[in-house]
């Protein structure tokens, strides 16, 4: 179990600076911040060799050995050649948790894999478990257990921004074997407003890696869908009949880097990683049910898709647009990622043509999938038919393509179309191009309805293809179970 990361009742930061910019200044500063907000209502030690004074309010101990309790958590950003020992005197407290930030390792090679074998020979003495080394750690909005050193604000000038934020608390967990990539992950789950619900950078990953995380956040309330970056995967067979029991009930999507030679080299210096086989790894992802994805876009296109809609239970979709470009460019990408267009049932068209005489429709929309309402679409018109079209049987998700700009289409449309779409256990994704405040606004009223919304068609139908994935891999998986 890993609650002892997420949930601890005292953290101490060993190797903590009263020198502000430094890593275990930055750090401890953190946490002493959501103390204050009452986020995190534990215990905070710190622990510094050439000092005992307070370091921001903080008991400052020589020795992690000084603390009079054992702290739950240990979070330790010592120089490499002295954490070993840092991890033993951890070890000798009590302490049975420890994140290790530290790095010059494996990735560096040399003396720094010898002092790698001794970090490991000393958490299996000491039973500890192990984040890192060379990581950033773990973030929990709702206990306030944040490990990273990087600050939430910086000048740039003259001016104070936000430079390292937090996403809000949230469905998805992201656990990610880079910690860069896993801070970029943040700023940009944070811009999206995709809510986190755990975050685990675990770097070389001496002790936990990616099965100890799944195991741990399958049992999570909190976590909807689990995101994985990941350069390798070393217990390969465990990993998979994991995901393979998770993912009857969570999604689990994953971005494999290190694809390449020149990505798998890479990935050698950057975490130590030893990348295996793409043509392996795919297959084998496909098998256990995971939804593997190409890039940091479509990790948190489908992390939006998959939080906020229902899987979908077969490939045939629909769409649903006021303009007939954007239409017609959603269609060739449902064909070119394998989806199939939807052939409405007699009695859909017919009732859809009843709107239409009833000029509900407009009397030049074009009925067929995609239907096309034109520039003369209002509201009541894609109500009306989409209201038809979740209703047909041969249709199992539905690409709304909502272009703002048409006179007839208002603000209260993502409301009336999450209405009409409750009920039919159907996913339903939109898209509004343009980057004009009115476009970025309009699509987040449709999220604010639990309806995920992209700027481009393209990238809603891949968020629909991940929805049609999931649906037919779980069901796939829970026949095989039973």
């Amino acid at each position: 179990m890993l609650k002892g990361f997420f949930e601890p009742s005292s953290i101490a930061v060993v190797g903590a600076s009263r020198t502000p910019g430094k890593i275990g200044y930055e750090i401890l500063r953190v946490l002493v911040e959501n103390r204050r907000s009452g986020v995190y209502r534990g215990n905070l030690y710190a622990v510094n060799p050439r000092s005992d004074e307070m370091i921001l309010g903080v008991p400052t101990y020589r020795s992690v050995l000084e603390i009079p309790e054992p702290p739950e958590l240990a979070v330790i950003v010592t120089p490499a050649p002295q954490t070993p020992q840092a991890l033993e005197d951890c070890g000798k407290k009590g302490i049975r948790n420890a994140v290790v930030i530290s790095g010059g390792f494996a990735e560096v090679g040399g003396e720094g894999l010898s002092l790698q074998i001794r970090l490991d020979e000393v958490r299996r003495r000491y039973g500890i478990r192990v984040i890192g080394p060379n990581c950033v750690g773990v973030i929990s909005p709702s206990t306030g257990v944040d490990t990273l050193f990087l600050p939430v604000e910086k000048e740039l000038e003259g001016a104070t921004y936000i430079s390292s934020p937090r996403p809000k608390p949230g469905s998805v967990a992201l656990s990610t074997q880079s910690g860069a990539f896993g801070v970029a992950c943040l700023d940009y789950m944070y811009g999206e407003g995709i809510g986190l619900s755990k975050f685990i950078s675990y770097g070389n990953k001496i002790d936990v890696d990616e099965v100890d995380v799944i195991e741990y956040l399958r049992d999570d309330p909190q976590t909807k869908v689990i995101l994985i970056y990941a350069e390798s995967i070393d217990r390969g067979r465990k990993f998979l009949e994991l995901a393979r029991e998770v993912a009857r009930e969570k999604p689990i999507v994953v971005l494999k880097a290190g694809r390449t030679s020149a990505g798998a080299k890479a990935a050698s210096s950057h975490t130590a990683a030893i990348a295996g086989s793409d043509v392996i790894y795919d297959a084998a992802f496909k098998q256990a049910g995971i939804i593997r994805v190409w890039d940091m876009e479509e990790l948190f296109d489908v992390a939006k898709a998959l939080a906020m809609q229902p899987p979908a239970e077969g490939e045939n979709v629909a769409i649903l647009t006021d303009g007939g470009g954007v239409g017609v460019m959603a269609a060739d990408e449902t064909e070119a990622l394998g989806l199939k267009l939807a052939e409405f049932s007699p009695q859909t068209l017919e009732r859809l043509r009843d709107l239409q005489r009833s000029d509900v429709i407009p009397p030049i929309a074009s009925l067929t999938n995609p239907i096309d309402l034109t520039g003369s679409a209002t509201d009541d018109s894609f109500i009306g038919a989409l209201e038809l079209i979740l209703q047909d049987p041969n249709v199992f998700g539905v690409i709304v393509l909502a272009l703002h700009h048409v006179p007839g289409v208002t603000s209260e449309l993502p409301k009336r179309i999450a209405e009409v779409s409750r009920g039919y256990g159907k996913p339903i994704v939109a898209m509004d191009v343009g980057s004009s405040q009115y476009a970025v606004e309009f699509r987040k009223l449709f999220e604010r309805e639990g309806i995920p919304a992209y700027p481009e068609p393209e990238r809603a139908v891949k968020a629909m293809r991940a929805l049609v994935r999931y649906g037919i891999a779980r069901k796939s998986l829970k026949e095989r179970s039973s």
